[in-house]
Formats: C-alpha cells, structure tokens, sequence
C-alpha cells in the first residue's frame, strides 16, 4: 500500500514524517518547485506541540522559536484586561511555541528528506484529477510551470492537503467557489523591537472591527525580539479584496494611521508598525464546514478540510492533529476506505465547530464584549466583568479547540507505539 498526499504544507509533511516513522509506504506531491521558509509567525499549541515533541521535534523547535509563557488582551486603551498562562505554564505537559510558519515547514521537509529520502517528496507537479480502481487509485500529475502532463502516479488512498485552495476539494465540490471573506484585513510584519511584557507573550488589543496582535518569535542579541504582528481592520462593503494574493506586498499608509494614538505603556504599537522590515497584506477568508470529507479512497486534511480565520492560534495545530488521527486509523485500519472514515468521524465535526467559533472571534470575543460595555474604558475590569466570566469565555474556547489541560493531559497518545495485530511494512520509496 502506498498513500498519496498532495501538498508539502505542515499538514501534508507531518503525515509524511508520521507515516515515515509508522512504516506506512507514502509519496508526497508539491506544486511549488522550489520549497522556501514564506510566511510570518503561528503559534502552535500544546495539542499539536505534543505530537511534534512525539515525533521527536522538541530540540528543533526550541532551537526554532520561543516557548510562549502567557497571553494578554488589552481594550483600545491599553488597558488590561484578561490575563492567562500558556504552555506548561498553564499546566499542559507540553508547552506553546510562537515560531516562524516558514521555517517550521522547512524543519518538517528536512527531517522527512532524512528520514525517507529525497525521492519522497516530488515538487514542481501537482494533483489534477484522480481514477478509483478496485485495489487503489491512480493520479494524473500536471506540471506546474509549463502546465502541461507529468505523467501518474499509483497508490492506495490520495490525501488532500493542499491548502484553502485545494484542487482536490475543488473537484470534490465543484460548485463550492473561492474562500468566502469576512469582511477584515490584515496587514501582517516582522519589527526588531524592544522586549514588551514577559518577553514570551501573545498580546492582542483593541476589538474585531480593529485588533492589533504581537509576540516574539525570537531574542536578538542586543536582549531584543524579533516581534510578528498583525493588524486587522474591518473595511466597508463593497470593498474588493479578490484581486489580492497571498504574498502582496502591504503598505503602511493604508491602515497605520488607524493605530496612530496606540502608545501604551507595555509597547509603542506606532513605532513597531514603523520599524516593520517587511509587510505583507491578507485578506481574512474561510470556507465553509463541510458535511464530509471522505469519498472513497479520497479524504481532506488540514486547510483543505477546515480553512478557519487565524484567531485563537490553531490553524496550523488542527492541521498536525489531523496527521496524526489519520496515520493511527491507517495502523488500525490499513489503507483503506474504513480508515478514511474512521480519521474523519474523529475530526471533522469538532474542526466545523472550532471553524464556526473562530468565526465569532474566537477567544477575542472577549474584547468585543468589553468594548460595548466601555466605549471609552474602564476604572476597573472586575467590576465591569468579573474574572468568573472572563474565565469562562476562555475555558469555553480551550474545550472547543481540543486545548482543555486535564483533557490533553489525561488522554493517551494519539498514535500508540505498538498497536495489537501490526504487522510491518515497507519504507516509503
């Protein structure tokens, strides 16, 4: 058997890297030639951090980024307003990171090259349709630069993990359509700043209709952080976002004088916006939850599956614990159609509803409700809305995403070591 999986994303290499040490036989299928570390910051929680260190990532990952100690949400004042810890910190025997997107799939396509060899991953095609047979499926591969025929590929199951684009869900749902947008902006950079709060914080102020989000993804030699931000901007109707792509360059004189007053004691947003090395503008889109994922030897994964709103910090985490529920149903199942379903019976009604959640703010709600209760701020935040509420709202969204600590801590792992009745398998070719 051999599992083919379109898409060298972090969802598409953590399957790879999980099928690799599980002895399942794999090819992996990259549109992109030429693999680089794009992208800014992601933090990735202790539900996914927990899989990574299972895969033996954690010296990789504290040598990539910062183990992130707290978040903190402020009002468009500045004003604190809700408090917690994160990581190990917060109790999880696993801590957050806050590292850069790009170099984390770098990290990922590394180690599975060592592991599997280069001939394990083919870059430069891409999936453009699929035929079912009997025993298995074959794919017609297109070259990326030239569009023309690279040929097929045979297996035994195609996954597709290529993204909020993906041609495999496109053909799975041909009349879905493009990414549906919200309604918000965001202009995202990378600033060498001054270390602001704990020095391994997530900070996030303001409210939906203009939010600004900050953390560090790593020291500077002069005691400094290389600070990732974000700041979104909710624009009038009608406005026309299509046009734009995923790697735009931004300017600042479409959305900083929006944040100009923002000098707060914790950090000098203007001057972090200013001193940006690098902005590059998004659109902020979803699709829509679907009511199946699987057809026959064919399934979703990650972005593909659930592309949800960056909020709440769990895009790239979903997609991590997608690869590995997936990989212990094929140990279980073998590669079959039975696998399929029994990866997607445990993931995609908890992933729709976190989609949907993140479409109501996510855990950021807390500061909507804030600022309608205190247009111009507050005197003092427990008698505007007590820590019991504020609590909840958070615990509400940890249970939600999969992030409840006596819960992630208590479970078992997610792919056994041993599974009873396994028998061994080939290496990837």
């Amino acid at each position: 058997m051999t599992v083919l999986i379109a898409g060298a994303g972090i969802a598409g290499l953590t399957l790879g890297l999980s099928l690799q040490r599980a002895g399942i036989p794999f090819r992996l299928f990259e549109a992109v030639e030429e693999l680089r570390p794009l992208g800014v910051g992601i933090n990735l929680q202790p539900h996914a951090v927990r899989e990574l260190f299972e895969l033996g990532l954690e010296d990789d990952l504290d040598a990539l980024g910062l183990r992130t100690r707290e978040v903190v949400y402020f009002n468009s004042f500045g004003q604190e307003v809700w408090r917690e810890p994160r990581g190990r910190a917060a109790g999880y025997h696993w801590p957050q990171y806050s590292v850069h997107r790009g170099k984390l799939q770098m990290l990922l396509l590394r180690r599975l090259i060592a592991e599997a060899g280069e001939g394990a991953v083919r870059r430069g095609v891409a999936v453009r349709g699929w035929h079912e047979r009997g025993d298995g499926i074959t794919i017609t591969l297109e070259d990326r630069r030239s569009g023309r025929s690279a040929g097929m590929a045979e297996g035994t199951l195609l996954i597709g993990a290529d993204g909020i684009n993906s041609t495999i869900r496109a053909r799975l749902y041909p009349a879905e359509g493009a990414a549906q947008w919200g309604g918000t902006i965001m202009w995202r950079g990378i600033t060498r700043g001054a270390r602001f709060l704990s020095g391994r914080s997530v900070a996030m102020a303001g409210t939906k209709a203009q939010k600004f989000v900050c953390y560090p993804i790593a020291d500077l030699p002069d005691g400094g952080s290389l600070i990732n931000w974000i700041a979104d901007l909710a624009m009038p109707a009608g406005h026309d976002w299509r046009p734009q792509n995923w790697n735009r360059p931004g300017l600042r004189a479409d959305f900083a004088h929006r944040f100009s007053g923002w000098h707060f004691d914790w950090l000098d947003i203007p001057a972090v916006i200013a001193g940006a090395e690098g902005i590059w503008e998004f659109p902020m889109v979803d699709r829509d939850p679907l009511p199946r994922w699987s057809f026959g030897r064919v399934t979703l994964m990650g972005d593909a599956a659930h592309a949800m709103y960056p909020i709440g910090s769990n895009g790239a985490s979903q997609a991590i614990v997608d690869a590995r529920v997936l990989t212990r149903e094929l140990l279980l199942h073998g590669a079959t159609s039975e696998a399929l379903a029994a990866y997607e019976d445990a993931r995609r009604e908890a992933v729709n509803a976190l989609v949907l959640a993140n479409r109501g703010d996510g855990p950021d709600r807390i500061l909507d409700i804030v600022a309608e209760r205190a247009p111009q701020g507050f005197d003092d935040i427990e008698a505007l809305m007590p820590h019991a509420e504020r609590a909840a709202l958070a615990a509400q969204y940890k249970q939600t995403a999969g992030m409840d600590v006596a819960a992630l801590n208590a479970r078992l792992p997610l792919v056994p070591a041993e599974i009873p009745g396994r028998r061994s398998r080939e290496r990837a070719p």
